[in-house]
């Protein structure tokens, strides 16, 4: 008599959506087909909102167009970019979902050293799913993975951890470099699999890449707005990193973790470093002035939840970094229509429905 085959749940199926942006054909989901299926989808696509995207077969989503993305938020889409990347977080907006996974459309499966394909939303849960250790190194990096452990000397109050935030991915193959890094180092690809992941320590900034990202929408949603960028602004590919930079502030402030390492993915495109260079450029001097910006940040106590914290941040970016340039009294202002648009499709757990919105 034969044994039934015990079939395995995916983990958080009803808890987690997966974000995409794109401009084209989702044809990538085939091979992420086996780890993807389960769960639902919203696709943001990006451009010319005439155009059908294809999806294939068999997947659930959910489809939002530049239209729709106007539809639902009137007035405050202004707050959403066009002709970037950045649109993904309204795919953030939107959701109902406790988890998020974030995955651009040119990043495939990779394979470990052994071969084995791995299976990246998989790790990205386990990372979300288990403490992180921001207040103190462990030197044997995660100790909550199997075989590791706190060592010695590391304190006994702090082995309970700190809920964890966000889990930020790694890439082989293309890596993500900055334009002029590009144009000098054209034919490098990363083959480096490290396997290891480790929280980032508290008081310190991190490039975050959004093409391969987990977080708790819960504890950090709010917080993880891409900014303005691409169509009508000076600057593109910064969307990620301003999105970390006032996360991670913002992680420190609420005692939430924040770690990096595995999954890895295959990135499989690398851009064009003369079109990058021309988005990036006046990125590439502000930062010089951004950064320190963050690294000195402090937020008064009174903020204890992430809309309030990106509230007061935003007063500070068009207070402090508004004299660099006008686009930062921009940025400040858009910062608080998209906690405005949050709130809105978000309310608090008072007893009001839950804004429900729907793609045309």
């Amino acid at each position: 008599m034969s044994v039934p085959a015990t079939v395995v749940t995916p983990p958080l199926v009803d808890e987690l959506d997966i974000v995409i942006p794109t401009i084209r054909n989702l044809d990538f989901l085939e091979q992420w087909r086996p780890f993807f299926q389960p769960y639902h989808l919203i696709i943001v696509q990006d451009g010319d909102p005439s155009k059908t995207i294809r999806v294939p077969e068999g997947f659930d989503y959910e489809l939002y167009n530049r239209n729709d993305i106007n539809r639902i938020l009137g007035p405050k889409s202004s707050c959403i970019s066009f002709k970037d990347s950045a649109c993904r977080c309204f795919g953030f907006l939107v959701s109902k979902k406790k988890y998020i996974f974030t995955i651009d459309d040119d990043c495939f499966v990779a394979k470990d050293p052994s071969g084995q394909e791995i299976n990246a939303l998989a790790q990205h849960i386990h990372n979300i799913l288990t403490p992180a250790t921001p207040f103190f190194f462990n030197t044997l990096y995660d100790p909550y993975r199997e075989g590791a452990d706190f060592v010695r000397g590391y304190p006994f109050s702090l082995r309970e951890g700190a809920p964890t935030a966000i889990s930020h991915g790694l890439w082989l193959n293309i890596p993500d470099y900055d334009a002029p890094t590009q144009l000098v180092k054209p034919r490098e690809r990363n083959t480096r699999y490290v396997d290891a992941v480790l929280t980032i320590p508290k008081e310190t900034l991190f490039p975050m890449c959004g093409m391969n990202l987990g977080f708790h929408r819960e504890l950090i949603g709010p917080a993880m707005y891409f900014g303005l960028m691409g169509d009508g602004q000076p600057i593109g590919r910064y969307d990620d990193m301003w999105a970390g930079w006032c996360a991670k502030v913002i992680c420190d402030h609420l005692g939430l973790g924040v770690k990096t390492g595995l999954p890895y993915i295959w990135h499989s495109k690398a851009s064009n470093p003369f079109v990058n260079l021309k988005k990036e450029y006046k990125g590439i001097y502000w930062q010089e002035d951004i950064i320190p910006f963050f690294q000195n940040v402090t937020l008064p106590k009174e903020c204890t939840t992430p809309q309030k914290c990106y509230i007061e941040l935003s007063k500070l970016v068009k207070e402090k970094l508004g004299p660099i340039d006008p686009y930062f009294e921009k940025l400040g202002d858009a910062m608080v229509t998209w906690i405005d648009a949050w709130n809105e499709l978000n309310p608090s757990t008072d007893g009001a429905a839950t804004a429900k919105v729907e793609p045309s």
